[in-house]
């Protein structure tokens, strides 16, 4: 390799010091200015930890195999690192960061690492599942915009375990999805369907996020509820789950997932309602009123939000792409 041909920077006499600027003067020609910010701050809180920890080289290399024996867990169906994003709160906080919500819409909480592409598209009235221990549960819900309007012909992908607290992904002899399906908005933004009743479950603890948490003195698990994910060209997506209030992990989610907004009571299917939907009446009952966000109201408060925090840092930045960059002009 010919040196001639490459512009190189020089490093000054690298110390514990100097060693982050350095490091900024060289990642300082990244063309994207979102790119460049974001090593420069990830860089320096890392630095900075390093210092404040005085981090030894025993801890740096046991932090190390951590992360590889969570990359080899992974599978296509089992996603180490976003539990261990989970576990961390990180998640839910990207989440709200980058999906801002306005009064009276439904909030976001985290995805988990069971969702997957390959439910059935099932119709309204249709049976999630084929776990016969389930205890039935029928679930009406409408979809609408921030003006009370209904929303037709939105996707919704929905999941949930099984009974005994597993999703279909984790049984390995898996051949068809269960306990998960997509459904589309009706005219008047409904949709329903039968399901069975949420169970608490722990989160996979078998690996290093598993044996984190030990460590931790933490429990896996998470409280009962159901998955949706709402998704229509317009409206900002939404990744969602409803909980059983009182459940007795609703305030210690491994996960950190519930919000007081997504609580909800089991109600008891009426006469009335066991006529018109075709179930049983005194099965139980969950019924919700999402409410979507559109792009452009999300836009609008992402960008106000970025700012106003920026501000309170007391860093002068623009935006690129929506998102918060060095002011350097």
């Amino acid at each position: 390799m010919d040196p001639s041909t490459i512009d190189i920077l020089s490093t000054k006499d690298l110390t514990i010091e100097n060693i982050t600027e350095n490091v900024h003067m060289i990642n300082s020609r990244a063309e994207d200015p979102r790119l460049k910010y974001v090593l420069e701050r990830l860089v320096t809180h890392l630095h900075d930890f390093a210092r404040e920890t005085r981090l030894s080289t025993n801890e740096w290399m046991a932090g190390i195999n951590f992360l590889t024996e969570t990359g080899k867990i992974c599978s296509d169906v089992r996603q180490e690192f976003i539990l261990l994003s989970d576990i961390l709160g990180l998640s839910l906080l990207v989440d709200s960061i980058d999906h801002p919500k306005p009064p009276a819409s439904t909030e976001g909480t985290v995805l988990g690492p069971f969702h997957t592409h390959d439910a059935e598209h099932l119709s309204a009235g249709d049976t999630i599942h084929t776990d016969p221990d389930g205890e039935p549960c029928l679930v009406l819900c409408t979809v609408k915009d921030t003006s009370n309007k209904p929303i037709k012909d939105v996707n919704i992908d929905i999941w949930e375990t099984d009974s005994k607290g597993h999703y279909d992904v984790q049984y390995k002899n898996r051949t068809v999805p269960d306990g998960r399906c997509v459904m589309t908005s009706d005219e008047k933004g409904v949709f329903w369907f039968k399901a069975i009743v949420p169970v608490p479950y722990p989160i996979p603890h078998d690996g290093p996020v598993g044996k984190l948490l030990v460590k931790l003195k933490r429990h896996p698990y998470r409280p009962s509820h159901m998955h949706f994910m709402f998704e229509k060209a317009g409206f900002d997506h939404l990744i969602t789950a409803l909980y059983l209030r009182n459940d007795p992990y609703e305030t210690s989610d491994a996960v950190f997932g519930v919000k007081e907004t997504l609580l909800i009571d089991l109600g008891t299917v009426s006469a009335e309602q066991a006529k018109q939907y075709g179930v049983k009446e005194g099965e139980k009952l969950i019924t919700y009123d999402f409410v979507l966000v559109s792009d452009e109201e999300a836009k609008k408060l992402r960008e106000e939000e970025a700012m106003k925090a920026m501000k309170a840092l007391g860093r002068r930045m623009k935006l690129y792409e929506g998102l918060p960059v060095p002011d350097v002009d």
